[in-house]
């Protein structure tokens, strides 16, 4: 399982296996007090938060299992005051990911109930296992397809939703708003929004005018998801990325909070150091507006090689030298999160 850095409600956490970083700030640029959770922000009430105290850093888990979690292993989730419920958790042994999520959010509760849970949905990419998925035999045109009429758009093995379709996007909204109803889901974590915005991605497969079309209503769904999500519900997206013009910060206005990856990428003519200061940017700007901002940094040796992202494929060896990687992550979190101008406090520990 793995560790991550967070900041509540001005949150940044960094997923590196073992590495946490806390911070809290209000709106006005005041400290906040210790146990607070749930902020005013821009004269209106946040999302609730996950519980804060100064006294410790908090952690974030991100995960995924197919089947029930042990007792054991429900007794250390229960230690984390945010966790985000991967696709596939639970569906082997409940038969699909809605299923599973649902039970195992329940069984975290049933240890701490104050735990933040968030259900995973991909704004983009159809991944199987979800249950909902069987209503879009009744969506015509519910998948984008090539020129060459190729359907199976992402790395050629799944279909992905053609968000310019009204029906397809009622449909996504549906499904993440009856989730959220649940008492024991506390927001919806999305994903794949990256392929939405960029213009570049399924540009060649599909044209610039449906690559458009795809993005306009990637904000119009956006949007209606906001505008339907409970008030006292999360919204989590991975969606501050260096390689968009503004980084992605015009799409915060949808969401409570975003989660970072790839933030040590070289793309779209800007250098490592360049991408990686305006990510760093892009974090602050975010942070001061009381969003949430969730980093994800490997440390293995895959770290900076293939996806770039913390959903490694390969562990890291028990006898491997990860200290200077880790010092260097946590000094890269404390460079995204400490303002001195904005005096915001910063913890950290690992």
């Amino acid at each position: 399982m793995r560790r991550s850095n967070c900041i509540v409600p001005a949150m940044v956490f960094v997923s590196v296996c073992c590495l946490a970083g806390c911070c809290i700030a209000n709106a006005d640029d005041t400290l906040a007090s210790p146990g607070e959770g749930t902020e005013t922000v821009n004269d209106s009430v946040a999302s609730p938060r996950p519980p804060f105290s100064w006294d410790h850093v908090p952690l974030y888990m991100h995960i995924r299992k197919a089947t029930d979690f042990t007792p054991d292993e429900l007794d250390y989730l229960g230690g984390f005051p945010l966790i985000t419920l991967e696709k596939t958790t639970g569906s082997r042994t409940h038969g699909s990911t809605e299923a599973g999520s649902l039970a195992a959010a329940k069984a975290i509760k049933s240890v701490n109930e104050d735990t933040c849970v968030l259900y995973y949905r991909n704004v983009m990419c159809n991944y199987s296992g979800y249950k909902t998925n069987a209503g879009l035999r009744d969506i015509p045109g519910a998948f984008l397809q090539g020129k060459d009429g190729n359907r199976k758009l992402h790395r050629g093995v799944r279909e992905i939703y053609d968000l310019s379709n009204p029906e397809l996007r009622r449909w996504w909204v549906d499904h993440c708003v009856e989730v959220a109803s649940h008492d024991e889901i506390d927001g919806i974590f999305l994903d794949g929004n990256i392929k939405a915005l960029e213009p570049a991605y399924l540009r060649g497969e599909i044209g610039a005018k449906r690559k458009q079309e795809v993005t306009d209503g990637y904000s119009l769904m956006m949007q209606v998801l906001k505008d339907r999500i409970p008030a006292n519900k999360m919204l989590l997206a991975n969606v501050i990325r260096a390689r968009l013009p503004d980084s992605g910060l015009d799409t915060m206005r949808y969401f409570d909070g975003s989660y970072l990856e790839g933030i040590e990428s070289q793309t779209n003519g800007l250098t490592r150091v360049e991408y990686l200061a305006k990510g760093i940017d892009a974090v602050q700007k975010a942070a001061r507006q009381g969003k949430i901002i969730a980093m994800s940094i490997g440390l293995g040796d895959a770290a900076l090689t293939g996806l770039k992202i913390d959903d490694s494929r390969k562990k890291v060896s028990r006898v491997a030298n990860i200290q200077p990687r880790l010092e260097y992550c946590l000094a890269l979190f404390l460079i995204c999160v400490f303002d001195l101008r904005r005096k915001v406090q910063l913890l950290s520990a690992s």
